[in-house]
């Protein structure tokens, strides 16, 4: 007896699932589950966030580039003419 209301069950649970499924409210879980959120662009926000952390990342790269290449000119200078750089007494 109670086979038979369990095979029930599981074969009324197949339709009702797949009508839930593939309604308005079943496609928005299945959205929020991806992580797509409510479709309005959040995965555009994300890669615009992305985008400018990684703007600043250059734009800090760059800095360091820039002292780095100045204080390379400086040792170069000290390693070309050391005769100059003496200070005479």
């Amino acid at each position: 007896m109670w086979l038979l209301v369990v095979v029930l069950i599981v074969a009324l649970m197949i339709p009702i699932t797949a009508i839930l499924l593939d309604s308005p409210l079943g496609r928005s879980i299945a959205r929020r589950l991806e992580g797509q959120g409510d479709g309005t662009g959040s995965g555009v926000r994300q890669l615009e966030h992305r985008v400018e952390a990684l703007e600043t990342d250059l734009e800090e790269l760059n800095r360091s580039i820039a002292g780095m290449r100045e204080e390379l000119q400086f040792v170069q200078r000290l390693l070309e003419d050391p005769g100059k750089r003496k200070p005479s007494h």
